[in-house]
């Protein structure tokens, strides 16, 4: 007689190509991994309109002055809180504009704190904490589909006002999907180690958050082309990155560049107004604004070709 119990989770259960796994060599595990991440990409890609989506409620939650908040306990929470951090210094964005929660506070970024997720009250008390409100975008992260803090914490922000979705790498139930208005859901079946969703369904999330994030930036129009424009030159190494992208966009020497930055008040995308339009920082500020901060529609030119 079976007393086997199939967990309805997919990311709980036993993967069958890996089930040997405990008398593989080195190279063997490197490569049922390698194999199993080979799947994550085209999990995520099966929810491309829904992220584009999540990029459009991002976009607008922006412009209009709100903010993006993510929601997850363990890994989930963690990568919510990294990909939150990336942002000041890849986009020059205000810490304030995309920001991470995590069950269990600070602490949980780097020691595993016990039973937090299923806190109801500490979901409720740490989006209350963060401010969140009416105008906000809130994306909730549980690989699982079932974390109690997460559903907790859409249904608040729900009450506020706040817009919500839900990344999950399972299905999730009904009592948490009537949380979230948007549901994303690549689905990475069962983890190399049974459980271990900081592998397949870790991957799959982050590559999500990647995507949302950097998605918005660039319909922010901080990107000319592909190339980071809205960077502040704050230290010796981004005045140097910000230096050679204007010499390479403006077609200028170091020392015109070096001036352009100095008179935009160290940001490259007014430089390179100033520069193609021959204005000064104000009025460089004021057309880029009407134009909703997008370079190539204020210049009216492309970027320069990649070179090779």
């Amino acid at each position: 007689m079976s007393h086997r119990i199939l967990d309805p989770r997919v990311t709980e259960r036993r993967n069958p190509r890996t089930a040997g796994i405990d008398l593989a060599s080195s190279l063997e595990i490197v490569d049922l991994i390698a194999a199993e991440d080979r799947t994550v990409p085209e999990a995520v890609h099966s929810q491309r309109e829904q992220i584009a989506q999540a990029i459009d409620i991002a976009e607008a939650t922006f412009r209009a002055g709100g903010r993006l908040f993510y929601v997850g306990a363990g890994t989930s929470g963690r990568l919510g809180v990294l990909d939150a951090s990336e942002m000041p210094p890849t986009y020059g964005t205000d810490p304030e504009m995309v920001q991470g929660i995590i069950a269990g506070g600070h602490k949980a970024l780097t020691r595993s704190q016990e039973g937090a997720e299923d806190r109801l009250q500490s979901a409720v008390e740490d989006v209350d904490a963060h401010g969140v409100r009416s105008g906000d975008f809130l994306i909730g992260i549980a690989a699982s589909g079932t974390t109690p803090y997460v559903r907790r914490a859409l249904a608040h922000a729900r009450e506020l006002g706040a817009r919500t979705a839900l990344v999950a790498c399972s299905p999730p139930p009904e009592e948490t999907l009537e949380h979230a208005e948007l549901l994303i859901l690549p689905i990475t079946g069962p983890e190399v180690v049974t459980g271990s969703t900081r592998m397949k369904a870790g991957t799959a999330t982050k590559l999500v958050l990647n995507t949302i994030t950097t998605g918005a930036m660039i319909r922010l129009g901080k990107t000319y082309g592909n190339l980071m424009v809205d960077l502040r030159a704050t230290n010796e190494k981004l005045k140097d990155r910000s230096q050679r992208i204007i010499m390479e966009v403006c077609d200028v020497p170091r020392e015109k560049a070096q001036g352009l930055l100095e008179r935009s008040g160290g940001v490259v995308k007014t430089a390179i107004v100033m520069h193609f339009l021959d204005v000064d920082r104000a009025e460089a500020e004021r057309r880029m604004a009407e134009k909703g901060g997008v370079i190539r529609r204020v210049v009216n030119r492309p970027p320069p070709p990649v070179a090779g």
